[in-house]
Parts: structure tokens; C-alpha cells; sequence
């Protein structure tokens, strides 16, 4: 589990959506894949305005139905809507396509030409209506979030064996801030599952190169890790990750396969 900075506790593994919906013959194993998610506990879904231009939601939206009190559900307001008119009428067409009348959290899905401080208004302004319950950020580096104003729960950046770059300052910084990171592309979007050193390593401990890519991406409380999956099949495979054990050998070798950043490095975007 990891806890936000407003006290709420959630899985440190959830579900991402990034080309959910995309696909009409895809649709029904993927809302399929979802619910089988919610039952396994993995209850956090991220999506976004801007995945497949709202289908991503509106599959979201089917998925949960009959179950949004189980799910704590995120999606994302696109920079260019992020004025303080356009962070309210975009979360309204979010929250329309989701059936649902409150996001858990919302987050700014990147950094554009509005100031921050205008559109964290947006937000609170969001919260005093109920539409939603809290506000984060995704994308941004240590020294944006340095000037964020306070009640930012989260950053959502790209993290994995791969990408350990926000290692070296973000990941020190929010966790001093007491602030959890939403790692997207845990598993590289399926790239790092042919790496022969996390092959191996997989097969020695009787897993699955991403349930250890996973697990390494949860080895802290402070990691909330969001892998798409569009099957059933896979969602299970990724549930089980949350069983693994890594050991501190395993750990030493995978930063030999993967090393840690050892200065500061530009925060990675897909």
C-alpha cells in the first residue's frame, strides 16, 4: 500500500489505460481485463482526456459500472486545457465519459503555457464543487515540483529498470515531501520483457520478467506502479507481482543489469 499526502491509503499496483478503448474488437476483453483487476484488488485506474480522445475513458467508464465505490480513479487534464475555465469544462467532459460524478484524483499531465498557480486554482476550485477529491501532477521534474503551491499528491513519471533517472533527486525530494510517485511503463511498454539478464533472473526465482519488473518498481512504500493490461490473462500475471520477494542479492544484481543514475538526468517522457 502507499498513502498520499491527504491520508489516503491505496495498492501500490493499479491499472493503466494508455491505448485502452482503441480498438472496438479489443473492447470487450479489455473492460473484461479491468474488471478482473478491481476483483484481484488492483483498484487504482488511471486514464486521460487525452487517451484515444476520450475512449480511453469512456471504456473506463463501462468497466466501473455498478463498481465506482470500489475503484479510486484517475485521469488527466491535457496542458493546452489547463486555463482555469478549461481545467473545470474538461473535467466535466471527463467525469461524463467516466458515468461518474468525482474524480479521486486529477491530475495536469504535463507542463504547458498556463501558470501552475492557475491552474492548481482550477483544481481547489474542482474540490469545492466535488468533482473532485484531490490534484497531482505528472511529467514534471524535481525543481517544478519544488515550486508547486501545497496539495499536490503525487507525480506520475515514467519509471522503470530503464528509466531509474528520477532516482537521483525527484524520488529523494518526494519522499522528504512524504509525496508517492505513480510510475507509468512500469515494464517499457513490454520492452524490458526480452532482457536476457531480467530473463534470467526471472526464471531463477519461478516468475515472469515483468512480475520482477514490477516488483522491483514496488520495492518501497513509495511507489505506485500502473501497468496497462488489455487481457484478463495479463492482469493476472501482474497481480502476482505483488507476491514476489526480492531479495537483496536480487536487488544488487539488477542494479549491475540496470544501474542507478549517478547525477542528475533529464525526467524521461513516453
Amino acid at each position: 500500500m502507499i498513502t498520499f499526502p491527504d491520508g489516503t491509503v491505496v495498492p501500490a499496483l493499479g491499472q493503466g489505460t494508455w491505448n485502452l478503448g482503441d480498438s472496438p474488437a479489443s473492447r470487450n476483453a479489455e473492460i473484461r481485463a479491468l474488471r478482473t483487476g478491481i476483483d484481484l484488488g488492483l483498484t487504482v485506474i488511471d486514464t486521460a482526456e487525452m487517451y484515444g480522445n476520450g475512449r480511453s475513458e469512456d471504456l473506463v467508464g463501462e468497466a466501473i459500472r455498478g463498481r465506482r465505490d470500489e475503484v479510486f480513479l484517475v485521469s488527466k487534464v491535457l496542458p493546452s486545457n489547463a486555463s482555469a475555465a478549461g481545467t473545470i469544462e474538461a473535467c466535466h467532459a471527463s467525469l461524463d465519459r467516466l458515468g461518474t460524478d468525482c474524480l479521486d484524483l486529477y491530475l495536469l499531465h504535463w507542463r504547458g503555457r498556463f501558470p501552475f498557480e492557475e491552474t492548481v486554482a482550477a483544481f481547489e476550485s474542482l474540490i469545492d464543487e466535488g468533482s473532485i477529491r484531490a490534484w497531482g501532477v505528472s511529467n514534471l521534474d524535481t525543481d517544478e515540483l519544488r515550486s508547486l503551491p501545497e496539495g499536490c499528491q503525487t507525480d506520475q513519471v515514467l519509471y522503470n529498470l530503464t528509466r531509474r533517472g528520477p532516482e537521483f533527486d525527484l524520488m529523494p525530494w518526494s519522499a522528504s515531501a512524504k509525496m508517492p510517485v505513480m510510475a507509468y511503463s512500469p515494464v517499457e511498454q513490454g520492452r524490458l520483457l526480452g532482457n536476457p539478464d531480467l530473463t534470467q533472473i526471472a526464471r531463477e526465482l519461478g516468475a515472469t520478467p515483468a512480475q520482477v519488473a514490477l516488483a522491483w518498481t514496488m520495492r518501497t512504500s513509495s511507489v505506485l506502479a500502473i501497468p496497462k493490461a488489455s487481457t484478463a490473462e495479463h492482469v493476472l500475471e501482474n497481480a502476482a507481482a505483488r507476491d514476489l520477494h526480492l531479495s537483496a542479492v536480487d536487488l544488487e544484481r539488477l542494479d549491475r543489469a540496470f544501474p542507478p543514475p549517478t547525477h542528475p538526468e533529464p525526467l524521461e517522457m513516453l
